[in-house]
């Protein structure tokens, strides 16, 4: 697995029971990944004679992240290696202009966008979403760096032509999207094997905070069953339109009049899967192991009615070990998953999932644990 963050940790943990040797490639011993895998590579995954050195010897190579430079891939491909998911697939999640084009291509409904070149384009691309007649400038706009950017990194929200140059300063194409009007943000999450076999797992509701995921409930209250069932085959139908292989995550816009637009695409096990670990028979990092070494998927169901993951943030607050005592006395069924990281305020360091069948309850208890657990919570 390219990569040594929690997502390579929590993935090497789910390849435990199953015998699963596996080697990290990762940039520093501190890695949350690299405190736990036995065979560790510390090195630069930008470049290739170390990509190639790496993979040297494995039978299919993996990523906890998307940044792997596509032409690296294909070179590993050509090498022999099985790559998963392949770079024909993977340049969805790495390059948002690829993806909208891909998604536009197969007739997947999105948000109003387009690649625009400076600022005076993204005021023309504003004013294009004015209904005839209606006066004002189209602002607020959503402008995203192609490439890279994550929990709200390489993301702008510009209220007006004064904000809009900022994007344009890292040097990198910029795509420009309208702001939705939604009601909530939704994520589909689905696993597909080489041979084609695909599960779904519930879809579910993804709150956000400053841009980050704070809290994960599965399934997503509410929601309509055929909106939840068109949910799950439109990620399913993008995974096999793309060549998945492995975890997709489709995030989603609903919006007021009943319908769902795309927002991002992810090719990895992910935060609104974590839940999954413990409200789910089969979780997605299980799942993602057995998709990739082509072994049958895993039964992607509910154990309880509802799980809540809530993210537990970094705070001023790095005594742990007194947090864990009041968490595990006052909730004996909470599990928590920590990432062997530092503590730093707004650094994700892990998460807790609580599950049950009163929904009121079981959310209380996964924010009052990730509250305690990053200090914002003393009783």
């Amino acid at each position: 697995m390219v990569g040594g963050g929690q997502l390579a940790r929590m993935t090497h943990e789910a390849g435990i029971p199953l015998g699963i040797k596996f080697k990290l490639l990762s940039d520093t011993p501190q890695d949350s990944a690299a405190q736990v895998v036995g065979d560790v590579v510390i090195g630069d995954y930008r470049d290739l004679d170390t990509l190639r050195d790496f993979a040297r010897g494995c039978d299919v190579i993996t990523f906890d992240h998307e940044q792997v430079p596509t032409e690296h891939l294909r070179a590993l491909e050509a090498d022999g290696i099985p790559v998963r998911p392949g770079p024909d697939a993977l340049v969805h999640a790495q390059d948002k202009g690829v993806m909208r084009a891909k998604l536009d291509a197969i007739g997947v409904p999105c948000p109003r966008h387009r690649i625009v070149t400076d600022v005076a384009d993204v005021a023309a691309f504003a004013a294009e979403g004015l209904p005839d007649g209606a006066s004002g400038d189209g602002f607020p706009v959503i402008l995203k760096t192609v490439r890279g950017g994550y929990d709200g990194k390489g993301v702008w929200f510009v209220r007006s032509l004064e904000d809009a140059a900022e994007p344009f300063r890292a040097g990198v194409p910029v795509l420009a999207e309208e702001k939705v009007d939604f009601v909530r943000e939704l994520a589909a999450n689905v696993v597909r094997s080489p041979h084609g076999q695909a599960v779904a797992y519930p879809v579910v509701e993804s709150q956000q905070v400053d841009g980050v995921c704070d809290t994960v409930i599965a399934p997503a209250p509410g929601i309509a069953e055929e909106l939840a069932l068109q949910a799950e085959e439109l990620a399913l139908r993008i995974a096999k339109e793309l060549g998945v292989v492995g975890h997709l995550a489709v995030e989603l816009f609903e919006t007021h009049d009943g319908r769902i637009l795309v927002n991002e695409l992810a090719m990895r096990p992910h935060n609104s899967g974590h839940w999954t670990q413990d409200g789910a028979i089969t979780s997605q990092f299980a799942n993602h192991v057995r998709a990739v070494l082509d072994l049958p998927l895993g039964d992607p169901r509910p154990r309880a009615k509802w799980t809540v993951m809530a993210n537990v943030l970094g705070g001023d607050y790095p005594d742990m070990y007194s947090a864990y005592l009041h968490c595990m006395a006052r909730d004996p069924q909470l599990k928590i998953h920590m990432y062997g990281k530092d503590v730093k305020p707004g650094r994700k360091v892990g998460h807790v999932n609580t599950y049950g069948d009163d929904l009121d309850d079981v959310l209380d208890r996964a924010r009052h644990a990730a509250g305690y657990l990053r200090g914002t919570i003393t009783e």
